[in-house]
Order: structure tokens, then sequence, then C-alpha cells
């Protein structure tokens, strides 16, 4: 652009409303929604995508004269994806035709681990034995000891023996008998006493020692050495008669038969290759049958068998039988029963009791997976009734002497193993079962709360729940056998929770029941009651009762801070009282809840309880709030959320914390008593002073006030609602600069500034306005988003045009200059560093937009109450010319960017700069002054100069000045379009 040519801004007077009836976009009348998505007919498709491809030589095969339906091609062809095959995408087509590679080799390995497993159908076993796999680690869990363990095995610390032995020369029969000879030899130098103890072990020890045993196992069988693996099964076996340390039992039955299965698993496995390598035709199938089974491969399964009748002690002999069952069907499919018949027969002869037990879930788990006939469990049911009596003899009150274990403790042993058996035993579960099985323990006289306890587990909730009161009876009858009576009421709480007694049996039960559980004088047998019987009375009773109950917790955990050592429990009471009250406020009616959550003096558990019912209150309360004592009672829990922040807190801990916060102070609503809302906002201010996210709520909620208060006078502010404003808006004035985030701040001051405005707060509303502004030199170069750093110049152009938007409307003050917010805001944009000299332009051209409004006789929109410039200066000519040279400023900035872009690197943005600046001129500027004219035409030609121009906005600015020359008043338009035709 060449300086001679002299510019001189006049704006344009404009008539706002006439204009928005000229622009105003043309009305249709339509029938469908505009937005519905377009669907044409799936059964056209072929036929209209082969039109579409041919180019124009698509043929009408209708009778000529034959109105035709109208068929929307782009709404056929609107999803190319879904064309493709059946209207899902490929991804999701194709998902249903295959798995995916790693879900394959899944399903491969599951099905190459059991592939026997899928001859039973019945959804009971399979439940069952999947519902062990559970038990397994709540097993190794609770069973735990501290003493010193022992192990014996040949296989560790050195390894086996290895004995040289000749090798056999003769022909291949003798050979073969010769390899039988040696197998068996080193089967007899195992039990002459190649064995070795290795004791003073830990429990992480053993359990190291026995993951040990495993790997060896498998390295053994993959090197072909079967011996060796079947040594280290019967080893492992030999260790389940072993019960030093008792307390450790049943974890060790986990740890070995896991063991034995994979051997019991390996040797089927071995059996099933070895038949399908000699069998003509192939593979076996999965439901094979033993005729089916070559000689050679039945021989081999007899000879395993064989060997383990060889053992010549009970237990491994026993267990190793039993890991191996499974391949008992290539010899016969008609005599599992039988076998398992003998197996319960055999363990008659196990001395120990508890070994005994266990040996009957083992033999019943391996069972249930090979047989349907289930008459083996209740022959091991009715078995252990029998011998019941036997786990109070002298020899096994001696041991316990011996160890130092409480008759209580060594009965809940027994629980893992009973509980398993019964509940295959009570299978289906019903009503009769349940009452014949009570009828076995009367004529047997077993008055045991061990089988009391394990028929409560294994049959259904809703049969015990029936019979409520007559099972506190039975449970008061074993009060002096031993078992702990806590467990009983405990386990008898869990059914009655799960399924509703009679009702009128509910005072009655919780009454008895409570008087037995309050006089427990072990804290730990109390709170494990406790802590199940408070969600009977959540769920059957009201909030006096539950209350009640939470006293009486409390009165017995205060004492000797016992409630440190249960805060696993203590945390179960609040989930249930969170998950059987529907509304969050009953809790806190309740003068003891908040006492009880006092209890959890720890800092991380107590802020996990108070996260935990913040989250509840969040998500189930809908109404709003309004009762002090809910407001103190969730004030105190969000507390000590806010107090648990830190400098070590990471951030998403603190958002989450910051949600709960935010989602109490938008429930509390006080109505109509604005004061009292905006005290209780103060009040939550000096609360939480270290999360910006809560500032934030807080300043935008005292915002919402301040406009629901407009609402409510009109806009007619008395001098009390006005003092109330006003105090609204000093609220959110001083609370913003607590703020950390700069763009939260800038936000909320220009949302402040304009509420403050709307409710004619000038004060105010400048103050907010000119902090704003005092903030943009101070605005950070970037800005994180998504983790990745990015310019922070087109979020600060964003938020100054709407800015600009805002001063239009708003009054000089007397005391100030014309314009000086706008003044002030043109230095903040030309004291910048911005990254792009073309992001600098934009915002002068939306300033050119803000000073040619201004200087209008009227603005095109308002402020009830409020004067803005267009009355307080009524078109002062200078005003207009104070406006004018500001404008004149501005468009001097514009050139000189418009001459650092005259070069070859930045003609595009020449030429784009230059059309924007030309439509400003055309739509702002009065084009009846020479200088506007002429700059308007070498705009023109300087947007074509180097063929850089959008087409598309050139044929908009010809369409709007074709527009413009059509109305009255006109004529330069419509010579500046003749300028252009020229020049074109």
């Amino acid at each position: 652009m060449s300086k001679s040519i002299p510019f001189q801004w006049t704006p344009r007077k404009r008539d706002f409303v006439l204009e928005r009836r000229f622009w105003r976009s043309q009305r249709d009348d339509v029938t469908d929604h505009p937005l519905r998505p377009l669907i044409g007919p799936v059964t056209e498709s072929k036929s209209i995508s082969r039109k579409v491809s041919s180019a124009g030589s698509s043929t009408n095969s209708s009778t000529p004269g034959t109105p035709q339906p109208r068929r929307n091609v782009t709404a056929v062809l609107a999803d190319p994806l879904g064309a493709a095959l059946d209207g899902t995408d490929p991804l999701s087509q194709f998902a249903k035709e295959e798995l995916d590679p790693l879900s394959k080799i899944a399903v491969e390995e599951a099905n190459w681990e059991q592939p026997e497993r899928r001859k039973i159908s019945d959804s009971f076993e399979d439940d069952v034995l999947q519902e062990w796999s559970a038990r397994k680690a709540a097993i190794l869990t609770r069973f735990t000891t501290s003493e010193r363990l022992s192990i014996m095995t040949s296989f560790l610390s050195g390894g086996d023996k290895v004995v040289a032995r000749p090798q056999a020369v003769g022909p291949p029969q003798n050979a073969v008998i010769e390899k039988v000879k040696n197998r068996l030899e080193q089967l007899d130098e195992f039990e002459e006493g190649s064995v070795k103890e290795e004791g003073d072990l830990t429990q992480g020890e053993y359990v190291a020692r026995i993951e040990q045993l495993n790997s060896e196992l498998k390295q053994a069988w993959n090197t072909d050495q079967r011996v060796k693996a079947l040594k280290i099964a019967i080893q492992c076996s030999k260790l389940l008669a072993d019960t030093n340390v008792t307390q450790f039992y049943p974890s060790k039955f986990v740890l070995i038969t896991d063991i034995l299965d994979i051997f019991g698993q390996l040797v089927h496995d071995r059996l099933r290759s070895k038949a399908e390598g000699n069998r003509v035709r192939g593979k076996l199938p999965v439901d094979f049958t033993p005729d089916m089974v070559p000689e050679a491969a039945k021989e081999t399964c007899r000879n395993w068998f064989f060997k383990i009748a060889s053992i010549r002690e009970l237990v491994p002999r026993f267990y190793v039988e039993i890991a191996i069952l499974r391949s008992y069907s290539f010899l016969t499919s008609s005599e599992f029963t039988q076998a398992l018949l003998r197996l319960t027969r055999m363990i008659r002869g196990i001395g120990d009791p508890l070994v005994a037990a266990y040996a009957r879930c083992y033999l019943c788990r391996v069972g249930l997976s090979i047989t349907r006939d289930r008459s083996f469990i209740h022959e091991n049911l009715y078995d252990f009734l029998a011998a019941h009596k036997q786990l109070y003899s002298r020899s096994v009150r001696a041991e316990l002497l011996r160890q130092k274990v409480d008759l209580g403790s060594y009965l809940t042993l027994y629980t893992p193993a009973l509980d398993w058996i019964l509940q295959l035993a009570a299978h289906p579960g019903t009503e009769q079962q349940l009452l014949d099985v009570l009828t076995i323990c009367k004529n047997l006289n077993v008055k045991s709360g061990l089988v009391l306890n394990s028929v409560m587990v294994g049959f259904k909730a809703v049969y015990i729940a029936a019979r409520a009161t007559h099972f506190v009876d039975l449970i008061t009858a074993c009060d002096d056998d031993g078992f702990p009576q806590y467990i009983l009421f405990r386990t008898l709480g869990l059914c009655v929770v799960a399924a509703e007694p009679p009702r009128e049996q509910h005072h009655t039960l919780l009454n008895v029941v409570w008087k037995v559980v309050s006089r427990l004088s072990d804290v730990g047998h109390y709170a494990a009651c406790a802590e199940v019987w408070i969600e009977f009375a959540a769920k059957y009773f009201g909030k006096n009762e539950v209350n009640a109950i939470l006293h009486d917790m409390i009165r017995h955990l205060t004492p000797n801070r016992a409630y440190e050592q249960h805060y696993p429990q203590l945390q179960s009471v609040v989930s249930i009282l969170l998950r059987n009250t529907q509304d969050p406020e009953i809790l806190f009616g309740m003068d003891k809840f908040l006492t009880f959550i006092d209890m959890f003096q720890k800092e991380v558990v107590k802020v996990e309880v108070c996260k935990l019912i913040m989250e509840a209150y969040c998500r189930q309360k809908q109404d709003a709030v309004r009762d002090p004592v809910v407001i103190n009672g969730v004030m105190f829990l969000c507390r000590v959320l806010h107090d648990s922040v830190n400098a070590m807190t990471v951030d998403d801990e603190k958002r989450q914390i910051a949600q709960l916060i935010c989602g109490f102070l938008k429930s509390v609503d006080f109505g109509r008593d604005f004061e009292q809302q905006l005290g209780f906002y103060v009040d939550a201010r000096a609360a939480f002073t270290n999360l910006d996210y809560v500032h934030l709520q807080l300043v935008q909620s005292v915002n919402r006030l301040a406009v629901e208060t407009r609402k409510i006078v009109g806009g007619h502010h008395t001098r009390k609602t006005a003092s109330f404003v006003r105090a609204c808006a000093a609220y959110c004035f001083i609370s913003v600069p607590s703020i950390s985030s700069v763009i939260f701040r800038l936000q909320l001051y220009l949302l402040s500034g304009q509420v403050a405005l709307s409710n004619q707060c000038l004060g105010q509303a400048d103050a907010c306005f000119k902090a704003a502004l005092n903030l943009i030199p101070d605005f950070p170069k970037t800005i994180e988003v998504d983790g990745k750093p990015k310019s922070s110049d087109f979020f600060l152009a964003t938020y100054l045009s709407n800015f600009m938007s805002t001063l239009l409307i708003v009054p000089d003050p007397p005391e100030q200059g014309v314009l000086y917010l706008t003044r002030g805001l043109l230095n903040c944009i030309q004291t910048r560093q911005w990254d792009a000299a073309f992001s600098k332009t934009n915002l002068y051209l939306q300033v050119l937009c803000l000073l040619a409004a201004s200087a209008q006789e009227s603005y095109p929109y308002h402020i009830e109450k409020v004067d803005s410039n267009d009355a307080l200066y009524g078109s002062d000519p200078k005003f207009i010319a104070e406006v004018n040279r500001l404008c004149g400023v501005v468009v001097e900035e514009i050139f000189s960017q418009l001459r650092a872009f005259d070069d070859t690197s930045n003609h595009a943005k020449q030429a784009s700069l230059s059309l924007e600046l030309l439509n400003r001129l055309v739509s702002f500027a009065d084009l009846s002054q020479p200088s506007s004219f002429k700059y308007a035409g070498k705009l023109w030609d300087l947007c074509h100069r180097h063929g850089k121009q959008d087409s598309k906005v050139v044929e908009r600015t010809v369409w709007y000045l074709q527009q413009r020359a059509a109305l009255p008043g006109g004529e330069k338009c419509k010579d500046l379009l003749a300028r252009i035709h020229q020049a074109s």
C-alpha cells in the first residue's frame, strides 16, 4: 500500500432494525424435521448405485406416464461403510464373523487344557467347579500362620538321586522288561529313604518350595522323566498327611491339589496323544468311548494305575489315584461310580479327621467333573456325620494342646471342606432336602455348630430365612460344642439379608440375636456379627433401629481404640448403609452417624470413607437440600476431603474431590432466602481454599444468585435488592483472584462483569473488566490441551472477541475518558507478542467492527436500565471524532501489516487480509467519502495482484455489494461494482 493516499475513516449510518428485516433468512414450511437423518429405501440401493455410476447413462425402465416415487440417491449412499455389508460398519461385521487372534488363542488354550470338560453339559457342575476356583483365593487369604513349617522332598536343594545302570542288551522284548524293572527299582529307592526334610520355613518360603515343586513336575514331564514326575506327585501328596501346623492345613491343601490337578491333566493328555498316535482314524472325539481307544494306550493307562496301586502309604495312594481318575475313561465308561465309592470307603482308613475331611473334599471335586452320579457325595457326607464325634476325641484334643490351638479355631478349619461337600450334596437344594439333612443330624445326635453353619451356607437362603427363629434355637443348642457361635449368627445374618424372613418375625429375630451379639466380649467377633446384622436392620427397619445399632457399635469399639483394628468392617458398614438408604439425608438425621464416621482416625481410611459417602450423596440426591443438620454433616465430610489435599496430591485426585464438593454446593438451595444462600457461599469459600474448581463453582453460583434476583424483581431493583446484587458482585470480584488458573480468572472476570452490568452495578462491572484487561499481558504463551502444549493465541483471540461485544454496551464513567476500556483493549493487543501477526490483525478487524457500531446513533442491543454510550453521548461530534480517530489508528496498523506481507512467501495472507479489510470498509465505512472509496478499490486490486485470493469469499463480497446496490443510497456500491468489473 502507498503511504501517499490519505485516509480518513467516516462511519456509515445504519438502521439495525431495517437491516435485520432485510437480511432475515427466508422461511419455508416443512413436513419433516430438517435435521432428521436421511435414510433411503435399502431395497433400491443396488439399482440406484448402478445408475449413478454410469455417469448419466441411466435409463428408466418404468412405463411412460406412470408417476415414479422420488428416491433420494444421497440418502441411499450416505453411509458407504453400511452399504458395503449388512448395514453395520465393516469392523463390527468382521467381529461377528471371526474372533480376534488373542481371543482365538485363549479359546484354543482352554480347549487344550480340559477337552473332556465339554462332556458335562450340566450347568450346575460347571458353575460349582468355577466357584471352587474363586474359593481358593479366599482360603489362601484366610488360613495363614506365623509358625515354622517343614517340607519333605528329594527334589529341592540338590534334586533326586541318579543311579547309573548298565544298558540292557538283547531282544526288544527283554529291553521292555528291563525298562519296567528299572522304573520299579527307582520307585523302591524313593520309598527306601531318599527323601530329605527341610524345616524352619516361614509361610512364604514354604509356598515358594511348593511352587518350585510345581515347576520341577512340569520340567520332568516335558523332558520325558515320567517316573520323576510321579515321584514328585507322590511326595506332594504325602505333605497332606502332615498336620503339624494345623492352622495352615487348608491353604496347604489348595496348593498341593493344584499340583495334583496339573499332574492328572498331563497324564490324561499323554494317554490321549498316545491313543491318537496309534489310531487309524486320527484324533479321538471329545466324547470318545473305550472301544475307540487302541489296546496299546489302554495298556499304558493300566500301567499308570498299577504303579499308583503299588504306593504303600494310604494318603499319597489315594490322592494320586484321584488325580488321574479322569484317565479311567480310556478303560471303561461305566465304573466311575464304583471307583468313587471305593475311594470314599478308603478314606475311612485315614485316622486324622482333618486330613479325612479334605480328602473327601478333593474326591467330591474331582468326581463331580467326571460323572453326574452324585451318590458318592452323599456317602461322603454321611460318613463325615457318622464320624463327627472323632473331632472331639482325646487324641485330637491332645494334639491341639500341643500346638496351642483352641477348639473353636480348629473346628473352623473344617468349614471350607464341609461347606463344599454339603453344597454338592444339597443340590438342587430343595426344601425337602434341607429337612432331610436336619433329620439325619437329629437321628445321629449331631448337635454341631460346624455342621449347622455348613447347612446354612449350602442351602438356599430363602429356606433358611423362612425358619430363622428355628435356626436361632438350633444355634443356641450348639453353645457348648466349641464351634464359635458368632460365626453361626453371622452366617444366619447373611441368609436373612439375602432373603427376607416372615415379617412377623423381624422384631423378635433382631431382638433375640442382638442380645447375644451385644454380649460378645471379643471385639473382633462383635464387629463380624454387627457388620451383617446392621444390614438386616437397614433393609427391614427404620432409622431409629439403625441408629441404636450404631450407638452400640460405638460403645463396643471405642474403648482402647479398638476401632483401629477393624477399619475394613467399619468401612463395610458404611457401604451397607449407603446401599440400603435411598435418601442420604436419612443418614445425617441419625445423631450417631457422624460419631461413627469420626472413629476413622487414620487419614487415608477416613478420606476413602468420606469420598464413598459423598459419591453416594451426589449420585442419589435429586432434591434441593436446606436442612441445616444435613448441610453441616455434609460440610464436615467435604472439609475432610478438602483438608486431605496437599502439594503431593495428584491432579486427578484433586479433580475428583472438587467434583464431589461442587456436587454438594449445587445441591444446597434455601429457596427465596437469597441472603442465607449467599452466607452459605461465604462460609464455603472460607472452608475450601485449596481447590480452584470449587472457587470457580462458588463464583458461578453467586452469579446465578444475582441473575435470579434480577428475574424476581424484573430488572427494577429496590434499595435492598440493589445492595444484595452489589454484594454478590463484590463476592465474585474478591473470589476470582484466589484461582490459580489465568484462563479461569479471565473467563470469570468477564462473566461476573456481564452479570454486574445486567444488574446495573456499573462500578463493579468496570472493576471486573479492568481486572480482565490487566491479566491479558500476563497470559501464558502456551496452554495445555489434552496433555500437549498449544499456542494460546486462538483462545485469547476468541476471548477478546467476546469481550468486545460486551464493551459496546458498557457506558463510559464520567471520570474516565472516551472509550477508555476500548483503548485499554487496544493497548493490550498492541503490547502482546503474538505468535502469528495474522492473529493480531484479525483482532484489529474485530475492533473496527466494535468502533463502527459505537459511532451509530442507536446500538444493535442494550441492557435494560443501563444507558450505553449511544444514549450518554447522543452522537456528539466530539465523541464521533474520537471514534473515527481510533478507527484511523486501527486501519493504519492493518496497513502496516499489509506492507509487511508484501513478499513472495506471504502473498496468500496479504490477499486474505486485503479482502477482509475491504469487507469491513464496505460494511461499516461511508463509501461516499473519497478516501474510503479509493481505498476500497486499492484493496480489491491488492487482493487480486498475485492471484492468491479465496474465490468463495470474493463471490460472497460481490454478492453483498449487489444486494447493497439495490437498496436506497447504494450508488457508491454500484460505482464500486463497476470499478471491480472494469478491473476484472
